[in-house]
């Protein structure tokens, strides 16, 4: 048997040239395949860590505004300390501190000055024996006395105004000012000298006279204790810078992070559960910082005072912390449902057939959408983006956010979604043709035979 050679000729050399050229192409898809690999794996890389920094970012951010808010912002910072005026804690530790100044100028050895000179000698030496429950039953008194006043709406306004007032001092009782709020030895005071000349007022009226002839007394409410004060001050004045444009910063960084990734979806969800585990982080940090910082305090501070003071400050922070956490699980949860996954799909499947079977009973009970079907149907898309742009609208308009604004927020987007769902209905189908009329029978013609 002979070896049967191929043979030779133009239509070899057109298969050879042909071979090549796929070939070539072969070559190029794998080149621009792994040059696309190459260019994912760049933007992948870059996404995760603008993601991680944006999370990392977002505690600090809250933070950062919170400080800002507190120290510029009057309102806000009145709102935030004005319900400690009605605080039991604080209005006991008030009530404890200006009665220990007001009994320091009180002599008993006074109180005998109206008495007859010929008695004063028996009595003298009877207060001896007595002057244990004397002074005890003086402080009983003035104790009472001071509790009336800082349980009455005077002393809400003196707290309110005084609070007010002193805004700007009270900005630098973080950053380091004076006035009526001062740091000294490392703690943040409240002068209490008004509250005092009231008590005093009020002791005159009941009877006690001497308490009249107590001079100014200047006491100090502790509202702040650090033993590193100078740096929490230098801390906070670099957050109060970063009040605004932190928070902004970390925002871009998420979002420039979600459209830098291949699979944005996916990555939506993993920046969502980040910044609200992140969040999460910062509120339970505040609860440990909270038990270290009563912990640590002296003696001489009340412990419940200081404590509410401290759940005063940090209100409208845990406040925030609770509405990004909310908010980014209901992101993660809405770009979740709107995926390809199977299990997303089910229940956007569930929900369709629920509503559909709604839509079916109000058929058959006679209710009719007329045009508004077809127009719903043909701009479906649209209203439901406008929809999602009026709540996010919403959330950011608001002034203040919790939690709960943001589950109302996303139910009422959820409840105008279901009502766009129900309201789609088919464009109605065209009109059959008309039937054409018969033509008439053509008359034989006359010349016919």
């Amino acid at each position: 048997m002979t070896h049967q050679e191929r043979p030779e000729g133009p239509g070899a050399d057109g298969e050879r040239a042909e071979l090549e050229q796929l070939r070539a192409r072969v070559a190029a898809l794998e080149t621009g395949r792994a040059a696309r690999a190459a260019h994912h794996r760049w933007r992948s890389f870059f996404s995760a860590l603008l993601i991680v920094v944006g999370c990392l970012l977002a505690p600090l951010a809250a933070t950062a505004s919170w400080a800002a808010s507190e120290v510029d912002d009057t309102d806000r910072y009145v709102a935030t300390v004005a319900p400690l005026a009605s605080d039991p804690a604080v209005q006991a530790a008030a009530a404890n501190r200006v009665t220990d100044a007001v009994m320091q100028h009180i002599d008993l050895r006074n109180l005998l000055e109206d008495v007859a000179p010929a008695d004063r000698p028996r009595l003298e030496s009877a207060l001896g024996r007595l002057a244990g429950p004397l002074e005890n039953a003086i402080r009983g008194f003035v104790r009472d006395k001071t509790q009336d006043v800082i349980a009455s709406d005077e002393f809400q306004r003196i707290w309110v105004d005084a609070n007010r007032g002193i805004h700007k001092a009270v900005d630098k009782a973080l950053t380091g000012g004076g006035g009526a709020v001062k740091i000294n030895n490392q703690s943040v005071t409240i002068d209490l000298a008004p509250v005092v000349d009231r008590v005093k007022q009020r002791l005159v009226d009941e009877g006690l006279t001497v308490a009249g002839r107590i001079p100014q007394v200047h006491t100090d409410f502790t509202v702040l204790r650090s033993d590193n004060l100078g740096e929490v001050k230098t801390y906070l004045q670099l957050l109060r810078i970063a009040g605004f444009w932190l928070p902004v910063v970390a925002a871009l960084f998420l979002v420039v992070g979600v459209l830098l990734s291949v699979h944005r979806r996916r990555v939506l969800v993993a920046a969502a559960l980040g910044t609200a585990a992140a969040m999460l982080t910062l509120g339970l940090g505040l609860t440990v910082f909270r038990e270290i910082y009563l912990n640590n305090l002296p003696d001489t501070v009340s412990q419940p005072a200081a404590g509410a003071v401290y759940d005063a400050l940090v209100r409208y922070l845990r406040t925030a912390v609770r509405s990004v956490v909310a908010l980014g699980v209901v992101v993660a949860l809405a770009a979740w449902l709107t995926g390809r996954g199977r299990r997303a799909a089910f229940v956007r499947q569930g929900w369709r057939s629920g509503i559909h079977a709604v839509r079916a009973a109000a058929d058959q009970a006679g209710f009719r959408t007329g045009p508004v079907g077809p127009f719903v149907h043909r701009n479906r898309t649209w209203i439901i983006w406008i929809l999602v742009a009026a709540a996010v609208l919403t959330y950011l308009l608001w002034s203040h956010p919790t939690g709960w604004v943001v589950l109302v927020i996303a139910l009422v987007l959820l409840f105008a979604m279901a009502v766009v769902e129900f309201l789609t209905g088919p464009p109605a189908p065209p009109a059959p043709p008309a039937p054409t009329a018969p033509s008439a029978p053509s008359a034989p013609s006359a010349s016919g035979s």
